[in-house]
This record gives C-alpha cells, sequence and structure tokens, in this order.
C-alpha cells in the first residue's frame, strides 16, 4: 500500500474535532484543580465491589464537553484496582505547546506491514529534521489492523506460540517494538504516536508511563472504568486481565510504535499465545467489562469504537499538551 505514504501537505479536516482538541490542549492547566479524574487518579484505598447500574429507561449515551459522548449511569469498580499509582501531576508533561499532525484512520483496517512502513518512513524524515524547528511536530495515527499476531524482540517463539509457527492460523508479523506477542484486529483500537520524548523531557520508562496514564483516564473519563498499572508490568489492566498492551521503540530520541487497547476485539485469537508473555493474567475488552456489567445489555460497536477514540486522543492532547492538525485520509 505505497499511498500510505503521509502527504507532504497539512489540511484540517473534520474542523468540530480540531477545535474541540486544541481547546483541550489550550484548557489543560486550568481543569487540573476541578476535573473529576483527577480525583479518581490519586493514590486511594482499595475499592469495594460495587454492581453497575444502568436505569431501564435512561439512555445510555450523553453529551459530554466538546461534543464528546459519554456513557451515562455507569458505575463500575474492581475490587483492589486504584486508577493511579501518583498523582496526576507527575504524569503532566512540563514542556512548551507543540503541534502533532493527526491522521484518523481510526475506522479503517490497515496491514500491520504497510502501518509500520509508514512509521519507518515518518521516522526517517524526522531523524533528517534533527535540530530543526521541525523536528518538534509530532504524528499520531490511529488505525484498526487485520487480524495478525504481533512479534516483538523479545518473542520466543517456542515458549510465546502455542502453536507451530509453519502452520499458523494467522499472519505472523515480527515487528521492531519491544516487547513479546500479542494480537491485533479488528475492534481493536491502535495508536502509534511518533514522538520526539527528548522535547517532552522524558526517557522511555517516564514516556510508557505516560501512555498508561493516558488509557486509564481515558478509560475513566468516557466509560466510567477503574483501570490501574501492575507493577514490573507494562500495559493497563481491569482487575487481572490486560485491556491495553503497550510496545515501542526509540532511535535517536524518536519514540513509535505505541498503544492497542481492546475495545470490541474478538479475543478469542489470544487463547493460541501467552499475550505479552504472561501466562497467569488474562486479556479482555471494554465490550466485555461493559456487557457484563449491565446486565448483557447491547452497545453499538461502532458508537463504542468512535467513544474510546475521541477520548483517548483527548486525554493525550492534554497529558503532552499538544494541538493537533488533522491531515487528510492517505
Amino acid at each position: 500500500m505505497a499511498a500510505l505514504a503521509p502527504p507532504p501537505y497539512c489540511c484540517r479536516v473534520c474542523p468540530h474535532r480540531a477545535s474541540h482538541f486544541s481547546e483541550a490542549a489550550a484548557s489543560a492547566r486550568s481543569r487540573k484543580a476541578t476535573s473529576p479524574r483527577i480525583a479518581a487518579a490519586l493514590p486511594t484505598a482499595a475499592a469495594p465491589a460495587v454492581d453497575a447500574v444502568l436505569p431501564p429507561r435512561a439512555p445510555p449515551w450523553v453529551a459530554t464537553r466538546g461534543g464528546g459522548r459519554h456513557l451515562a449511569n455507569f458505575v463500575l469498580a474492581v475490587p483492589g484496582c486504584v486508577p493511579s499509582v501518583a498523582p496526576i501531576s507527575c504524569y503532566h508533561i512540563d514542556s512548551v505547546s507543540s503541534t502533532c499532525e493527526c491522521f484518523d484512520l481510526h475506522r479503517e483496517i490497515v496491514p500491520i506491514a504497510d502501518a509500520c512502513a509508514w512509521q519507518h518512513s515518518v521516522v526517517a524524515k524526522r531523524r533528517g529534521l534533527k535540530n530543526t524547528c521541525e523536528d518538534r511536530s509530532d504524528t499520531l495515527i490511529a488505525l484498526q489492523h487485520s487480524p495478525v499476531y504481533s512479534l516483538g524482540s523479545a518473542t520466543r517463539v517456542e515458549e510465546d506460540l502455542l502453536f507451530d509457527a509453519e502452520n499458523a492460523p494467522l499472519e505472523l508479523y515480527r515487528a521492531d517494538r519491544g516487547g513479546k506477542v500479542t494480537y491485533h484486529g479488528p475492534g481493536q483500537l491502535v495508536v502509534y504516536p511518533i514522538l520526539n520524548i527528548r522535547s517532552h523531557k522524558m526517557d522511555h520508562h517516564r514516556y510508557l508511563r505516560s501512555l498508561e496514564e493516558v488509557i486509564i483516564r481515558a478509560l475513566k473519563s468516557v466509560f466510567s472504568i477503574n483501570a490501574s498499572r501492575v507493577e514490573g508490568l507494562t500495559g493497563v489492566w481491569v482487575g487481572e486481565k490486560k485491556v491495553a498492551a503497550i510496545g515501542i521503540r526509540v532511535v535517536s530520541g524518536i519514540a513509535y510504535h505505541g498503544l492497542a487497547l481492546n475495545v470490541t476485539t474478538d479475543l478469542t485469537p489470544f487463547e493460541m499465545i501467552v499475550p505479552c508473555g504472561i501466562k497467569d493474567r488474562g486479556v479482555c475488552s471494554i465490550k466485555e467489562i461493559l456487557h457484563k456489567a449491565s446486565n448483557r445489555r447491547e452497545i453499538d460497536d461502532t458508537s463504542m469504537m468512535d467513544m474510546a477514540y475521541d477520548s483517548l486522543i483527548e486525554e493525550f492532547t492534554e497529558l503532552f499538551d499538544l494541538s493537533l492538525e488533522f491531515r487528510p485520509q492517505p
């Protein structure tokens, strides 16, 4: 898919989104003192189990700030689950506000090989602009992948794949990111930020924790899901199950690859691997969590994906203090 090469020009599309996210970035600091997410992210005692409640005749979706959507009347807490491990201030990036070009393909299915080639081309361009003003322009790509097992640099085929690699049930792709094997497929929101983390005054450890914080905030903000970290592991968890995986690579201070959030993902393919090399924990999706908590009430998959995308991108721009410039889809 040569057409996936990002265009050399900039054009603002989806003006309502551009306005919404630029305003979110501009008002990030002023909202810190009053946002309910701040209290949710502070260390607290282990929360007791609370049953989810959806009043029978209450509409499930209501409008929220910036024209976004929110799952109304939903209360969900997981025993022993703390939304974050440190105050929000520890994760806000103290850097000069900069622009970030955004390619919104969150409803599109893109083969992983094409997406990785696209990232490599952006990274190569960025390395060529090192120490210039343009070097501060970050990139964010949101999409879904066709079914594939992605093998990170630490993958051990004999241990992490529960099938014969010569007769794999799905495509196997060797990615140049860190971590082990995971599954990508339709219904999973994949976000690839390509950032100069030095410009954001971070090392790769702080960057990973910041990506986790973005996901935790997004799940809390729009779905009222209390997600958490697990000490010693990378990713975001709800109870004992991972809802989002993170894997990156950093070259000359430029980080790429990113995160995969299970929104409406079919989780069956995960049963054929040891996800991220972790044998004693499972995986989950937003749809599975909400389905169980709402007495198996059906929620539209497309709406759920849109909400996850909107919330994730807003939290990303707020935490990294970025102003989005939407580019036309290649």
